[in-house]
């Protein structure tokens, strides 16, 4: 599995811009939380670009590859499961996206987050906004939302290989039908969440070595 890394550093400093944050993984019941953000110059579009969700594996795969090409700037944070279970998932994902944000070696006029609250982004001296929906209204969310899919779905097929018979690279984590009934066949493994109520009630099973 990729080692525990605070963010990735942008490919070339951002000028002046917009930086959209957001996250992939806050549902799922195994697996880090990755937040992303791409700062875009004002009024920059990057062709094809919208929510994620709306997108096929193979259409963020691409674009992902375009955002880091034609962004002023970008860099991902991620949250591990351990953090997860500690904090919450919400200071998690906050966690995430504050190291995200962190990554860019210079920081962007403002921050759009996706949804209604934001964490504090220590250090920061722009202006920070909540945008709810963010990711289908806002081009530089939307960006964030590609790169922080992309880069969770890669680590859930780390995590497939680490641990066969789970179905990560399926369901990559979210709570299906088919990854509870193997969760309370074989209980979790260590790529669970733990403070997560379906993998709590699984454990009396045992967990996976």
């Amino acid at each position: 599995m990729t080692p525990h890394r605070a963010a990735v550093l942008p490919h070339h400093p951002p000028a002046a811009g917009t930086g959209g944050v957001d996250e992939a993984g806050r549902g799922p019941l195994a697996g880090a939380v990755v937040a992303a953000v791409v700062v875009l110059a004002p009024g920059q579009l990057i062709e094809g670009v919208r929510d994620s969700k709306l997108l096929s594996a193979a259409q963020r795969e691409r674009l992902a590859l375009r955002i880091r090409g034609e962004a002023l700037g970008w860099a991902l944070g991620r949250a591990a499961v351990a953090e997860i279970d500690r904090l919450n998932i919400l200071n998690a994902t906050f966690l995430a996206m504050e190291r995200a944000v962190a990554g860019l070696a210079v920081p962007p006029r403002e921050l759009a987050v996706d949804g209604n609250r934001a964490p504090r982004f220590a250090g920061f001296a722009g202006v920070v906004r909540t945008v709810v929906g963010g990711d289908r209204s806002c081009p530089a969310i939307a960006a964030a939302s590609i790169l922080a899919k992309v880069a969770r779905d890669a680590e859930m097929l780390e995590l497939d290989a680490a641990y066969p018979g789970y179905g990560f690279a399926r369901h990559k984590g979210y709570p299906t039908a088919e990854h509870r009934a193997v969760l309370a066949q074989r209980g979790p493994c260590a790529a669970h969440r733990r403070s997560f109520a379906p993998v709590r009630a699984a454990m009396p099973g045992g967990a996976c070595a």
